[in-house]
């Protein structure tokens, strides 16, 4: 069973961006010319139009490639992000712990400069931390989108008790404030595993932060595709589907879910920005990575404290992370404009 826009695709009625216009009299048509294109490649048609969609779409590729391979560029450029430097070279830091030299103590030898007290090279440090940062906000991206559509697609077919008692749920876990959830619940699971008199360890930290950011992030994906849900099973081709025979997950699988993409795939867009800067913010506070784990919120907790004296140390995590979260936003924005031209109107 295929939705009606399916089927006017395959069949090439109607007029779509990136269609060619009808063959001239006297021209020979190849059998290429008459295959309709897929909604996906109308997307990608559309997409390759928008300019700043494509150049953002290459930054956030950018930032995660380098994120991966943070430990072969950090070999390459010869230093660690956890190394002190300034113990085996003494004039690195000044008596009152700051870079000697101009901005920071940026030289041939540290790209970057040095962080002030440690002694350690900040490039490495902002490869490791965009690492940490990324890669743990995608997991949490991932999770949370999951379950919400789980839940919303549950929700909104089947109707009744059922999307009562989960719209209930989801109201439930909504009320919680996600920012003093996790600054509160973040000590109390790491303290379940790991006695507090020790130091935890980075596996504990990234599981506890991960979870509580997956608990309290899928509630807006879920609210978003239980709505969308409840008008697509209303439309003519799902009640065809349902006299037809067809049970309910494959109605759910081939019908509702090709039609739900375009929201889910807008909606994820926006999770992964937001929950870079959730952790971050975890680590700024003190309960997110710690000592000697690399992360961008950590590096803005030590730029906080020492900004008047060194404000060098603040640029780069800064402007990486602004670059990022600008470039993640026009790009979904972009996704959003290919998927549905009308949506910008």
């Amino acid at each position: 069973m295929t939705s009606p826009s399916q089927a006017d695709l395959i069949a090439g009625n109607g007029t779509t961006d990136g269609e060619s216009d009808p063959p001239k009299k006297g021209k020979s048509t190849s059998s290429d010319d008459l295959v309709g294109r897929s909604p996906g490649q109308l997307m990608w048609t559309r997409f390759k139009r928008d300019r700043t969609g494509v150049i953002a779409g290459c930054v956030v590729i950018f930032f995660f490639v380098i994120a991966a391979l943070a430990p072969v560029i950090a070999k390459l450029y010869g230093k660690n992000p956890y190394t002190l430097y300034s113990q085996e070279d003494y004039s690195l830091l000044d008596e009152y712990g700051y870079p000697t030299g101009n901005a920071g103590g940026i030289s041939a030898d540290f790209w970057f400069g040095i962080e002030p007290n440690m002694g350690r090279d900040i490039f490495t440090q902002l490869l490791y931390g965009m690492r940490t940062s990324l890669y743990t906000a995608l997991v949490v991206a991932v999770l949370a989108a999951l379950t919400g559509v789980i839940i919303g697609v549950t929700a909104g077919y089947m109707g009744g008790k059922v999307d009562y008692w989960l719209s209930r749920f989801t109201d439930f876990v909504m009320a919680f404030p996600s920012q003093l959830f996790l600054i509160s619940m973040t000590p109390v699971i790491t303290a379940i595993f790991v006695d507090p008199q020790k130091e935890t360890p980075v596996h504990i930290r990234f599981f506890a932060i991960v979870g509580i950011l997956w608990v309290l992030g899928w509630m807006g994906m879920a609210r978003l595709v239980r709505s969308q849900t409840l008008s697509l099973r209303e439309r003519e081709y799902v009640d065809a589907a349902r006299v037809s025979g067809a049970s309910s997950a494959r109605i759910l699988r081939k019908e509702l879910l090709p039609n739900l993409q375009s929201t889910i795939l807008i909606q994820a867009s926006y999770m992964l920005p937001s929950a870079i800067l959730t952790i971050a913010f975890a680590s700024f506070v003190g309960v997110g990575f710690q000592e000697p784990t690399p992360d961008w919120g950590r590096m803005f907790a030590t730029a906080g404290r020492i900004y008047e004296d060194n404000p060098m140390y603040m640029l780069f995590p800064g402007v990486a992370m602004v670059i990022f979260i600008l470039a993640f936003n026009l790009f979904g924005d972009s996704v959003r404009d290919a998927i549905d031209p009308k949506a910008g109107r």
